[in-house]
């Protein structure tokens, strides 16, 4: 695989989901927090830092290259941490989540895609590392 890795093929529907909810998220977070922060700081803080793990992870997924996969690969994991964490306590403690976050109940509100996308995410940086390990010289 060349270092365009999320320029063709499943790296590219990847690289476009990810732009879509990093475009999403942040309009999102920044109309919350612009016009009613004080009805619920948490969640509209959260999809903000929703918004920036999307972005970074579609940065380095399309970067392709050895510094942006690990990039891709930590943020996807950063992601995947949130969507659980923040999922399980939206369930377990509501009141604590007024208004919903990109990530609360595990993505429900976004057809469970938060919570698939990151797992995608790793898959496809594993398989790209993979692939050039494969074809590096030895």
């Amino acid at each position: 695989m060349s270092d365009s890795a999320g320029r063709s093929g499943p790296g590219r529907v990847l690289v476009a989901v990810y732009a879509i909810f990093a475009v999403g998220a942040a309009s999102r977070a920044a109309v919350q927090i612009l016009t009613r922060f004080e009805e619920a700081p948490l969640a509209y803080v959260l999809s903000a830092v929703a918004a920036a793990v999307y972005i970074v992870a579609t940065i380095g997924l399309i970067g392709g290259g050895r510094t942006p996969m690990r990039v891709a690969a930590v943020s996807c994991t950063i992601e995947l941490l949130g969507v659980v964490v923040v999922g399980a306590v939206s369930l377990l403690y509501p009141s604590a989540f007024p208004d919903d976050t990109v990530w609360s109940r595990f993505g429900s509100g976004y057809l469970f895609i938060p919570l698939v996308l990151p797992v995608l995410g790793l898959w496809w940086v594993r398989r790209v590392t993979r692939s050039r390990a494969s074809a590096d010289p030895v």
